[in-house]
């Protein structure tokens, strides 16, 4: 087939078409997991793997998946992702069982990650100018808090009126019209001759996904418990292993050179910490909602709105702030609004009323999010060569992933812990809900330690004019 030549815009609403199909399916997951666990019998702890399945294989295999986009080309590999990520939401709209579901949510978790690293892969060669580049990711990152807010409405409105696994269904006609526009508008890039680090992916997959497991073993079955021991001790063996692998092959899927950088390695960790905190928000707030507030479905979506439309607003200012002050300092103050929003809103009780309690908030902690992930994005792609473009796109989804699984799950052990009495009252899940959004906090002020530790200007030894090397050493 002949390729046309493609316009910029037409490649960034490729890739943003790819973002949007993407976080519809996260969000649209959020308001119907009740249901979920009424339908299918999973107990609060259980429900957490409908996410972790999901984001584990996602985080878990990004880096495979970028590398296999250098290998093999980032427009054939984003097309074979979009291909099972379309076949696997089929999959889980027809799931009977949890294990089916678990197994679907996974195997869309690595169509996302066959996907995804062309994406970021391909902005970053594309917007090569910087103020075009920050447009463009702003954009980029404003997708997320927009689809998010459709997510979760469109997720109530069919959970509550038709059913929850209609709403796996709307990123079917989303990828056949990708994989229709894919060949005809999106370049191939040049291929590199390499080999995979199969070691290296299994290493870091098993890692995270014992180390999730563990956490939430702690939860259900106590911090003493042997299974809960063993997977802690083999999660932490092998990303051991995978630290160790990655120094040694020749051909890495993480190049250990990406955190020679200071900023960048900040941004990842600062990212990891943050989405650990935001993400069991997401997980908590839609449960406590319709678990004690009596919301419907819908009405926990909408619930939403004030943070998901404000933080999709900051978009528009967001050029001006960082002209304004730069993008550090932009940062810095958006995780301080994130933790004043966070901590006000673990304040609920089963007393609590959505409006005032949980509305101003909601926005609060929107205004900060929305001015976190655009520079966090922006400096875990700074000073990065061409040749590791897919490979650091693959590290800023990879910290936003594994951190969401693994925020969640120590979370979830939180939330199982402060229900000591083992109740199921409203009370009981209120109070629970309520320290797991404190952990939450601690989580976006763990973030904001890591930026200030890590972006601290690097002290220069000044030497003095006119001495001899000899004579100052003396």
């Amino acid at each position: 087939m002949i390729i046309i030549n493609p316009s910029k815009t037409i490649i960034l609403t490729i890739i943003i078409a790819c973002q949007l199909m993407v976080i519809l399916d996260a969000s649209v997951m959020v308001t119907a997991l009740p249901e979920i666990g009424r339908t299918l019998h999973m107990t609060t702890t259980q429900l957490t793997w409908v996410q972790n399945a999901y984001t584990l294989a996602f985080g878990g295999l990004l880096l495979l998946g970028a590398r296999a986009g250098d290998i093999l080309g980032r427009r054939r590999m984003f097309s074979v992702g979009i291909a099972i990520f379309t076949l696997a939401s089929i999959m889980v709209g027809v799931a009977q069982s949890s294990e089916f579901l678990l197994l679907s949510r996974a195997l869309q978790g690595l169509a996302a990650a066959i996907a995804t690293p062309s994406t970021l892969a391909l902005l970053s060669v594309s917007f090569v100018e910087a103020k075009e580049r920050s447009k463009a990711i702003a954009l980029y990152s404003a997708v997320a808090g927009a689809g998010g807010s459709v997510g979760l409405i469109l997720g109530g409105l069919l959970t509550d009126f038709i059913s929850w696994r209609v709403g796996m269904f709307i990123n079917v006609p989303i990828g056949i019209a990708l994989l229709l526009m894919v060949p005809r508008y999106l370049p191939e890039t040049n291929k590199n001759q390499g080999q995979f680090d199969v070691m290296g992916a299994l290493t870091s997959v098993i890692g995270m996904t014992s180390l999730v497991f563990g956490f939430v073993q702690a939860a259900s079955s106590g911090w003493d418990a042997p299974v809960t021991l063993i997977s802690l001790a083999l999660g932490a063996a092998m990303l051991v292993a995978f630290v160790l692998i990655e120094a040694r092959a020749k051909q890495p899927i993480t190049p250990l050179r990406l955190f020679g950088n200071r900023q960048r390695s900040g941004a990842y960790l600062g990212r990891f910490l943050f989405v650990g905190g935001n993400f069991a928000i997401f997980f908590f707030v839609p449960q406590f909602l319709q678990n004690v507030l009596g919301f419907s479905s819908l009405e926990a979506g909408i619930a939403f709105l004030p943070f998901t439309t404000v933080m999709f607003g900051m978009m528009y200012a967001m050029p001006w702030l960082f002209a304004r002050f730069g993008q550090l300092k932009v940062l810095l103050a958006g995780i301080a609004i994130a933790i004043i929003g966070t901590a006000l809103l673990s304040r609920i009780s089963v007393d609590a009323h959505y409006y005032p309690q949980m509305f101003f908030p909601l926005i609060v902690m929107g205004i900060g999010a929305g001015m976190v992930f655009s520079p966090f994005t922006t400096f875990g792609l700074a000073g990065v060569e061409p040749r590791d473009a897919g490979a650091a796109s693959g590290l800023v989804n990879v910290a936003h992933q594994t951190g969401g699984s693994l925020g969640l799950a120590i979370l979830i052990t939180v939330f199982d812990a402060a229900n000591r009495s083992g109740g199921t009252s409203k009370a009981d899940f209120a109070h629970s809900a309520s320290v797991s959004l404190t952990g939450s906090a601690i989580f976006l002020t763990a973030a904001l330690v890591v930026v200030l530790v890590w972006f601290r200007p690097a002290r220069q030894k000044v030497r003095r004019p006119g001495l001899e090397p000899d004579r100052d050493a003396a």
